[in-house]
């Protein structure tokens, strides 16, 4: 399952979150998102977990907590739809 990780501190980096994670089960990998103008992170990021079971339990137990001084918002990512042009 792939989650989406938004609310995070600007110095939060994905080994960061593999920890915070993995504490739930295997993580296949984690990503923070940065900017590419800046090098700053956009305070959002992706855990890739591939046990269904464990990612759920880790969405309903980090959703809402405090996670280096910030209040995570977390859930299952949303698959987007490719875009086509003629």
């Amino acid at each position: 399952m792939k989650i989406f990780v938004a609310k995070l501190g600007f110095n939060t980096k994905a080994e960061d979150l593999f920890a915070l994670f993995s504490k739930f089960g295997k993580v296949e990998s984690t990503k923070v998102i940065m900017d590419r103008e800046t090098k700053r992170s956009k305070c959002y990021g992706f855990v890739e977990m591939p046990n269904d079971n464990e990612a759920y339990v880790a969405v309903v137990e980090l959703n809402n907590s405090i996670f280096q001084g910030s209040t995570l918002d977390v859930r299952k990512s949303r698959i987007q739809q490719p875009v086509y042009t003629i």
